[in-house]
């Protein structure tokens, strides 16, 4: 073959390449490009490349032989995979520091707090032993000096205006610290993480003082087929109408309120987050999730565990106050869980406090009534 044939060749070659170039369409490729640059791109191509046996070859300009063909020893061949790999590795370091900045603009999410829990109840019984100090100084005062004329403890047992007194103050100073320190550790108000829902409790409407009427059927059926003692030493407390009267206002507007937020806003929670707790670690679960409101979602099993301790305990506390006896310690536990089983079904503790003192109030009322406005307390022998 002659020179002239190499070169008509190279010359057809060339052609080819360039048109296929110029058929491309750059602006696609590169939104910011002109179309006439492209095109100015697309000729400098022409003259600079070529394609030789899966290469790609660079060809200074004026490396040409006599006949103008590109000479071919003169070619820089580059080899297709190091052109592919410098064209992937900027899109894989732009993938990697995206996710590199991701990993920083968007840390893990915190595990769900399930409040209140074993060292919340633990916190809230340092106050209560505060309160206790703070409760024993007046009466210790009290019996130094006389006051009342008290001068021993049990003269004190039988004072309602020292008992009620001391035990108001009790609650108080343990309800103020928890009102102002809880909420720094829970991120949200005191209500809020005890689960108060007041609305949620109005809202439920007749049903809260028929469940309270339920209860109260329940005493009378206790006094019936398990009578308490003929002298309990709350009666002791109901020697005059002042004090009988202040027994229940006493009854119904302070003690239900300050019970339930320990036993049913702190104790019941706590068990049955508690046991939810180690049955996860044990079975190697994740934690359940919270509600829409934030508050845990504990299982059955939680709930009944919780309820038993918590109802036991209330009964214990009441137990001096009824002679230690087992009738109205048997009505108090199953007062106790049906409180539990209202706190735990409206997920309110208002609703069970609302029960509370809807439930004494029946308790007093009749009393009041029975007893010409507790001026007769031999009628209720």
């Amino acid at each position: 073959m002659s020179q002239n044939d190499d070169f008509e060749n190279a010359q057809t070659d060339s052609a080819e390449q360039s048109a296929v170039l110029k058929g491309h369409d750059f602006s696609r490729a590169e939104d910011d490009v002109e179309p006439e640059a492209a095109l100015q791109a697309a000729n400098t191509l022409d003259s600079q490349t070529v394609l030789y046996q899966g290469t790609t070859s660079v060809v200074p300009q004026g490396a040409q032989n006599e006949t103008g063909a590109s000479a071919p020893e003169n070619r820089l061949s580059i080899p297709d995979s190091e052109i592919n790999s410098a064209i992937l590795q900027p899109i894989a370091l732009e993938a990697a520091s995206g996710d590199l900045s991701a990993s920083y603009t968007q840390p893990e999410e915190p595990k769900p707090a399930r409040i209140p829990h074993l060292g919340h109840l633990g916190l809230l019984s340092a106050f209560l032993l505060f309160g206790f100090v703070c409760m024993m100084v007046p009466l210790a005062f009290a019996m130094l000096f006389h006051w009342g004329g008290v001068s021993d403890e049990e003269q004190m047992k039988t004072n309602v205006y020292f008992l009620l007194g001391s035990e108001l103050l009790l609650y108080v100073v343990a309800f103020v610290l928890s009102v102002f320190l809880f909420p720094l550790f829970w991120k949200k108000s005191f209500f809020a993480g005890i689960h108060w829902r007041g609305r949620s409790a109005l809202s439920l409407g007749w049903r809260l003082p028929a469940i309270s009427f339920v209860c109260f059927l329940l005493a009378i059926a206790d006094e019936a087929l398990l009578p308490g003692p003929k002298h309990a030493p709350i009666e002791d407390l109901f020697r005059t109408p002042s004090a009988a009267w202040m027994m229940f206002a006493f009854g119904v507007a302070v003690a239900p309120f300050f019970e339930e937020i320990f036993f049913r806003g702190f104790l019941l929670p706590t068990l049955a987050t508690a046991w939810d707790w180690c049955a996860e670690k044990l079975s190697h679960l994740p934690a359940r999730p919270l509600d829409a409101d934030g508050h845990p979602q504990w299982s059955i099993a939680a709930m009944i565990f919780a309820a038993i301790p918590t109802s036991l305990l209330f009964a214990l506390m009441h137990a001096e106050q009824q002679g230690h006896s087992l009738g109205p310690f048997l009505l108090l536990v199953t007062i106790s869980l049906i409180l539990c089983a209202v706190r735990l079904k409206t997920r309110s503790l208002a609703a069970s406090t609302l029960v509370h003192a809807g439930y004494n109030f029946l308790i007093f009322f009749i009393m009041a009534v029975s007893t010409d406005g507790f001026q007769h307390m031999d009628k209720l022998k």
